[in-house]
């Protein structure tokens, strides 16, 4: 996962800016891969641009992930998997 990669990076910048100021970068970085993905749909972006977006949003999870906790995120996954293997299952 790119969690241990990037794992001293998140550290550094969590330590710099705090907790907080990284939760309202997620928001925001968020937002600008939502508006982008609503300009791609009508034609208006690259897919560099969303690739772009994207990234920033990858790199904030990955810090997101460090905050709450690598083990507990991939519990959930796994939980989330199992639920879409489901979904997928029930509709054949």
């Amino acid at each position: 996962m790119a969690m241990m990669r990037y794992r001293d990076i998140y550290a550094l910048t969590i330590n710099k800016w705090g907790e907080r100021a990284q939760y309202d970068q997620a928001i925001e970085e968020c937002a600008e891969l939502i508006a982008t993905l609503q300009h791609y749909a009508r034609g208006k972006v690259s897919r560099d641009a969303v690739i772009h977006e994207l990234a920033d949003v990858f790199l904030m999870v990955g810090q997101l992930t460090y905050m709450l906790g690598e083990d507990k995120l991939t519990a959930a996954v796994e939980d989330k998997v199992v639920k879409l293997r489901h979904l997928l299952e029930d509709g054949d």
